[in-house]
């Protein structure tokens, strides 16, 4: 008595089955190439020093990217400050919960709103000196591991601070020492003199359908 084959299941084929065979082989043949350059370029980043990352641009999340890595570096024990350009009109989530860990987190809000509603240049350049030298502070202070400069960027498009002194002082910090500044319209001289910038792009936003901002989301 022969044994019979093995028959399709219902809804299928047996050239499906091989096609799936196929594509799972080629799927495995391009995740081991992909591996292999990902390994290669894991093998030739062996260097350990402090980074300068930037978030610019017009899209929403450039704040949020810069706290996130401020939580990230609290996890791992290490010192982190946080200077705020610009805000302080309005209380943020993340003031409120990093306040709560005053040994972990250094935090100074040194603005006082946006620039629209402040409406004074001398003054608005004299709160970002202000924060400057808070900034200037803390990149003197091995003891930080990760600093934040929130909305840096805009004080500087706007002049209220020298862009080649700011530079010259990042140049000069500690060597293990993580800087992370915020905020649209990041001159082109900070952004040769960092080593990772990311340009936030929008591309739908709920403001321009009329939804305000809103705890948890936007502040």
């Amino acid at each position: 008595m022969t044994q019979e084959s093995p028959q399709p299941q219902p809804g299928t084929t047996a050239s499906a089955d091989s096609d799936g065979d196929g594509r799972n082989e080629r799927h495995r043949s391009r995740m081991v190439r992909k591996k292999a350059v990902i390994d290669d370029k894991i093998a030739q980043a062996q260097r350990d020093c402090g980074v300068i990352v930037i978030t610019t641009g017009n899209g929403k999340g450039k704040s949020s990217s810069g706290f996130g890595m401020v939580v990230r570096a609290m996890g791992h024990g290490m010192k982190t400050g946080v200077v705020q350009f610009i805000k302080g009109a309005i209380p943020t989530g993340e003031e409120k919960f990093l306040r709560r860990f005053p040994e972990a987190c250094e935090f100074h809000v040194m603005g006082e709103g946006y620039t629209w509603e402040t409406q004074d240049r001398t003054r608005d350049i004299a709160k970002a000196e202000a924060a400057w030298e808070q900034a200037r502070r803390m990149l003197r202070d091995p003891a930080f591991g990760l600093v934040l400069f929130d909305e840096l960027n805009i004080a500087l498009k706007l002049g209220y601070l020298d862009v080649s002194t700011v530079i010259a002082d990042l140049q000069a910090r500690p060597e293990m020492q993580h800087v992370v500044i915020t905020g649209r319209g990041a001159p082109q001289a900070l952004v040769d003199a960092a080593d990772t910038v990311t340009d936030m792009t929008p591309v739908k936003h709920a403001f321009a359908q009329g939804i305000r901002a809103q705890a948890g989301v936007e502040m």
